[in-house]
């Protein structure tokens, strides 16, 4: 945003001199040009004593005068910066993509979703609010995998969860141990104010070398709080239908095609909620549909990036300006009154 201001206005209070100056010079009349001892050599010429030149002659000086008043209130012209300063936090989400992540219990009528698509859809408006805040994506199964490291472009990141589906990596175990300490590694070398692991599940650990537990000790070591999401519902639940690679069949509109089947879902809430103890972070437990967007909206809440705002102005001098007009006038009007000088007689 720009603006106008003098940066000495009270220069302009000379300017009240202007038409004080201009009455009395009209009451005095110009002064002679040339001196005579007889006054009536010149009686024909002193009888009009305000003639129209002299007038036009002083009238530049007077504005001569106000550009140089002007000058000295320095004019400038302005424009407002603003500037941010922001302490991110470094937060690595961690998404489970095993085959029991394709159960539909988070859906409702009017809007039918497996486990991820709705981890997706919340996970993308919460990298949304998160701008200054470096975030990182690990997708596990039976192994577990960088989809990204951590990163402040964001479109990049959302892309890449967007193109995660059931089917594209072995989706027959859950390595929630191994999962975890891939998430921990990728904050090792990273000494930002503070790093956040979010892992969310469906299921209980029963691939991978890595214990949920050991995992959650590096992180606790390593001061990385972990925050615990166990979604879903326990017990028999509705999935969609899969082709020959376990990828899950969807109608035209990119609902998930159901026809009745269920399977047996189940979590380890005590396990998942004493990693969470561990480090200093919280489990949650999301059943129904809403229950992920609450959630992940608590813990925007408890992680707050510290955000600095800072507004400052730029100055462009435009004294040189009428500094430069007042000159001019002064010039024209010496100039004028010399001609007119000597073409006197």
């Amino acid at each position: 945003m720009s603006f106008f201001q003098f940066d000495d206005p009270i220069f302009l209070l000379l300017l009240v001199s202007i038409p004080i100056l201009a009455w009395w010079a009209g009451r005095m009349g110009p002064e002679a040009a040339v001196r005579f001892s007889s006054i009536s050599l010149v009686k024909e010429i002193c009888q009009n004593r305000h003639s129209r030149p002299g007038k036009f002659l002083f009238g530049l000086r007077l504005l001569a005068l106000i550009a140089f008043i002007t000058a000295l209130a320095r004019p400038q012209i302005g424009r407002m910066n603003d500037s941010t300063e922001a302490e991110g936090i470094d937060i690595v989400v961690t998404l489970d993509l095993s085959g029991s992540m394709r159960a539909l219990d988070l859906s409702t009528r009017d809007d039918v979703v497996t486990r991820l698509d709705a981890a997706k859809r919340v996970v993308d408006s919460f990298i949304d609010k998160r701008s200054y805040d470096r975030i990182g994506l690990v997708a596990f199964a039976a192994n577990a995998y960088v989809v990204s490291p951590l990163t402040l472009n964001h479109d990049w990141l959302k892309r890449n969860l967007k193109r995660l589906e059931l089917g594209e990596i072995d989706g027959g175990g859950t390595a929630i141990g191994t999962a975890l300490g891939a998430s921990v590694n990728r904050l090792r070398d990273h000494e930002a104010r503070s790093r956040i692991v979010i892992l969310l599940t469906d299921g209980e650990n029963n691939a991978g070398a890595v214990s949920p537990i050991a995992a959650a000790e590096v992180a606790k070591t390593l001061a990385v709080k972990v925050y615990t999401i166990a979604t879903g519902k326990k017990g028999r639940v509705p999935i969609p239908e899969t082709d020959r690679n376990g990828r899950i069949l969807r109608d035209p509109n990119g609902a998930p095609v159901y026809r009745g089947r269920s399977d047996i879902s189940n979590y380890d809430e005590s396990e998942l909620t004493q990693i969470a103890e561990l480090t200093g972070g919280r489990f949650f437990n999301a059943t129904q549909d809403g229950d992920l967007e609450r959630i992940y909206d608590e813990i925007d809440q408890l992680e707050t990036t510290e955000i600095e705002l800072r507004s400052y102005a730029t100055f462009t001098e435009l004294f040189i300006w009428p500094a430069s007009l007042g000159l001019m006038l002064l010039a024209l009007e010496q100039l004028l009154r010399n001609t007119r000088y000597r073409r006197l007689p």
